[in-house]
C-alpha cells in the first residue's frame, strides 16, 4: 500500500473511533486515539500482523477494540496512557518554553508594529495620531500597563517624550523599516526602565504589579503543593509494591486479588511520580533565577540611584544602558511568572488522572491488604543492599561501573528509569527501583541497574533474554513504553517531547590510579637570542640596515652562490723531512770594548770626552 493510501487509512480509522466514543459521551482528541490504535495494534494478543494490509474485517476489529478500550473509565492503564498524552501535548523544555513564549507576543505585536513602520504621517494630526500609537506599542511590548487606561498612557508618554519628543517623528519616517523597528525596540526598552525606576522612586510606576513578590509567594506555594502530592504518589507507589511483592511470594493471593490491576495501578502512580519530578525540577530552577534576578534588580536600581541623585541633568550614555539592563530584567521576570504559573496549571490537571485508584482500592481496602505487612520506601530498599556489591573477580567479560571508579557516575542514562531489570522480567511487570551502589552493569553501550546483587548476577548470565521479556510485556502494556523510556524498541511510539533526546548517549569517563614521569626539560629551549622587545632598539637596526643601501660592495660571496657547481680537489699530504750537515764548526768574535776618557775634567774651564775604541780585530782573535 502507497504511504499516501495508508496515512489515509489511518486518518479514517481514527476518525471514525472518534465518532464512536464521542456517541457514547466521550470526547477523545486524534493524538489519544492514534496512540491508542498502535498500542493495540502491539498488543499480541490481539492477532493483528504488522507485514499484512489490513483488510476491512481487521478494520472492524480495531475501532471495536480501540473504543472498548477508550470507554473503560476504571482502568488504570487508559488514566496513564491520556496521562502520559496529555504531558506531552502541554510540556515543554523551558528553553523551548520561553521561545515559544516570545515568538506569539513577536506575533501579537506585529499589526501594530506594521501599523506605525508603514506609516507616511504628513499633517500635525496624523503625526499625533501616530505618536498615540508609539506610546501604545510601548505600553503593549512592555506589559506595563493596559494602553486604555488614562493614567498609564500619560505616564507612558511622559517617559516617551523625555527620550524621543514628538518633534523627532520625522526623523523616525524617514528611516527604514527595520531601522524603524529597531529603534521601535530600543525606545520601548527606555520606557520601561524610565517607569520602573520611577515606580521604585515613589513617583509613578501606575499598573506596574510587584512581580518579585508576587513570585516570591507564588514558588514556595507551588512547591509545596507539588511536594505534597509526590508524597501521596510516593506513598500509593509504595504500598503497591508491598502488596505486589507478597503476590510475587505467595500465588494463592492472586485468585482473591486482580495483580494485573494492581500493577496498571502501580504504573499510574510511577508515571505521575516522574511528571511531577520533572515539574519540581523546573520550579527549582525558576527560584533560582528568581532569586539572582532580585540581586541584579536590586543593583541596577542603587546604581542608577547614585547616577542621577538630585542632578538635573545626566548624560545618556550613563543611564541608559541601565534603564535597558532593568527592562531585560523585567521581561524575565515576567517569563518566569507566566512559567511558574503553565507549570502549576500542568500540575492540577494531572491529578485527574489518578481517580480510578479510590475506584478500584479504596482507603479501606488498602487498609486490609496492607495488615502486618512492611512497607519499605525506595530509600530504605536502596539502604538495605548498600554493602551487597557486585564482585569483578566473578565476571571476566561483563564491564561494571562503580561510584570510585566513574567520574560521572550519576549522571550515566540508565535503563528502564533506574527500575530493576531482572525484577521487572521475571515477575511480569514488578517495579523495584534499582540501586546503583550494587554496581552498574554495561551491555551493548547501554547501563542497567538491580534491586539485589542476586538480581544483578543473574541478568548478567544472559542479558539478552530478560530484554526480550520486558519488550513483550511493554507490547501488552503500551503505558510502559514511556514509562521506562523504551522508545528504541518502539521508535513509531516517540512522543515529541523526547524525539531530541533519542540519540543523545551519555558515555561513563572512568577512572584509573596511574602515574607518568618526564624529563625536566623534554624539549630543547627555545630562546630567540635576536629577540627585540625596546622599540628604539628595532628603530636603530631599522636605520642600520637601511644605510647599507648607500654601500659599495665589490665582490660578496654567499652561502647559495659558493654552492651553484662542484668542485673537488686533491692534495698530498705534507711529509716530515730532516737533513744532517758532515761537519759542526762554530765562531768566537771579539768581545767590543770601547771608553771615554776625560770625563772628570780638569784644570780648564770646559770639559772634552775623548772616546778610545779598544776593541781587538776579528783577525786577531
Amino acid at each position: 500500500m502507497p504511504p499516501t493510501q495508508a496515512e489515509s487509512v489511518i486518518k479514517n480509522i481514527i476518525r471514525e473511533i472518534g465518532q464512536e466514543c464521542a456517541a457514547h459521551g466521550e470526547i477523545v482528541s486524534e493524538t489519544l486515539v492514534a496512540f491508542m490504535v498502535k498500542a493495540v495494534v502491539l498488543d499480541p494478543s490481539n492477532g493483528f500482523n504488522m507485514d499484512r494490509t489490513l483488510i476491512k474485517s481487521d478494520v472492524q476489529k480495531l475501532v471495536k477494540l480501540c473504543v472498548s478500550r477508550l470507554l473503560d473509565r476504571k482502568n488504570p492503564s487508559l488514566d496513564t496512557i491520556k496521562m502520559q498524552v496529555y504531558f506531552d501535548m502541554n510540556y515543554t523544555s523551558r528553553e523551548e518554553f520561553l521561545e515559544e513564549h516570545h515568538r506569539v507576543l513577536e506575533s501579537r505585536l506585529g499589526s501594530v508594529l506594521r501599523e506605525i513602520t508603514d506609516n507616511r504621517a504628513c499633517a500635525r494630526e496624523e503625526l499625533e495620531s501616530l505618536y498615540r500609537k508609539v506610546v501604545s506599542y510601548m505600553l503593549l511590548r512592555s506589559g506595563l500597563g493596559s494602553p486604555t487606561d488614562i493614567k498609564i498612557v500619560r505616564e507612558a508618554t511622559a517617559a516617551l517624550q523625555s527620550v524621543f519628543p514628538q518633534a523627532e517623528l520625522g526623523t523616525f519616517l524617514s528611516l527604514s523599516k527595520k531601522d524603524k523597528e529597531r529603534q521601535l525596540k530600543d525606545l520601548s526598552m527606555l520606557v520601561t526602565g524610565i517607569r520602573l525606576f520611577n515606580r521604585d522612586c515613589g513617583k509613578g510606576g501606575e499598573g506596574i504589579d510587584d512581580l518579585p513578590a508576587i513570585l516570591h509567594e507564588a514558588i514556595p506555594a507551588t512547591t509545596q503543593h507539588i511536594d505534597s502530592q509526590l508524597q501521596i504518589a510516593q506513598d500509593l507507589a509504595y504500598s503497591y509494591t508491598a502488596i505486589l511483592e507478597k503476590v510475587t511470594k505467595n500465588p494463592l493471593m492472586s485468585k482473591e486479588l486482580q495483580p494485573y490491576m494492581l500493577k496498571e495501578a502501580l504504573y499510574n502512580v510511577r508515571q505521575y511520580e516522574i511528571f511531577l519530578q520533572i515539574i519540581l525540577s523546573d520550579i527549582i530552577t525558576c527560584a533560582q533565577e528568581v532569586e539572582m534576578m532580585i540581586k541584579q534588580l536590586g543593583a541596577q536600581l542603587e546604581q542608577l540611584k547614585m547616577t542621577v541623585k538630585s542632578k538635573t541633568a545626566v548624560p545618556t550614555s550613563q543611564v541608559f544602558p541601565i534603564f535597558i539592563a532593568l527592562s531585560s530584567l523585567w521581561t524575565s521576570f515576567q517569563d518566569e511568572t507566566v512559567l511558574v504559573s503553565v507549570l502549576s496549571n500542568l500540575t492540577a490537571h494531572l491529578e485527574q488522572f489518578l481517580g480510578a485508584h479510590e475506584l478500584l482500592f479504596p482507603e479501606k481496602v488498602m487498609q486490609d491488604l496492607l495488615n502486618e505487612m512492611t512497607v519499605k520506601t525506595d530509600m530504605y530498599r536502596m539502604k538495605e543492599h548498600m554493602e551487597d556489591r557486585v564482585h569483578l573477580v566473578d565476571f571476566r567479560k561483563q564491564e561494571w561501573l562503580f561510584p570510585e571508579t566513574t567520574a560521572n557516575f550519576d549522571k550515566l542514562l540508565i535503563q528502564y528509569r533506574g527500575f530493576c531489570a531482572y525484577t521487572f522480567a521475571t515477575t511480569d511487570g514488578l517495579l523495584l527501583p534499582g540501586n546503583p551502589a550494587i554496581g552498574i552493569l554495561k551491555h551493548k553501550e547501554k547501563y542497567y541497574t538491580f534491586s539485589t546483587r542476586s538480581a544483578a548476577y543473574s541478568f548478567a548470565e544472559n542479558p539478552e533474554i530478560y530484554i526480550d521479556l520486558i519488550r513483550e510485556k511493554a507490547k501488552k502494556n503500551a503505558e510502559l513504553i514511556q514509562l521506562l523510556e523504551l522508545h528504541q524498541h518502539f521508535e513509531t511510539l516517540i512522543p515529541y517531547s523526547q524525539m531530541r533526546h533519542v540519540d543523545k548517549h551519555i558515555k561513563p569517563i572512568t577512572k584509573n590510579e596511574t602515574s607518568t614521569q618526564t624529563d625536566t626539560h623534554i624539549l630543547p629551549p627555545t630562546i630567540v637570542t635576536s629577540y627585540e622587545w625596546n622599540e628604539w632598539e628595532l628603530r636603530r637596526k631599522a636605520i642600520k640596515l637601511a644605510n647599507l643601501r648607500q654601500k659599495i660592495t665589490h665582490s660578496v660571496q654567499t652561502d647559495l652562490s659558493h654552492m651553484r657547481r662542484e668542485i673537488c680537489s686533491q692534495v698530498y699530504p705534507s711529509k716530515d723531512a730532516s737533513t744532517q750537515s758532515m761537519r759542526e764548526g762554530s765562531t768566537g768574535v771579539p768581545r767590543p770594548q770601547i771608553y771615554i776618557a776625560g770625563l772628570r775634567g780638569g784644570q780648564a774651564k770646559t770639559t772634552y770626552g775623548i772616546r778610545v775604541n779598544l776593541t781587538r780585530a776579528v783577525d786577531e782573535t
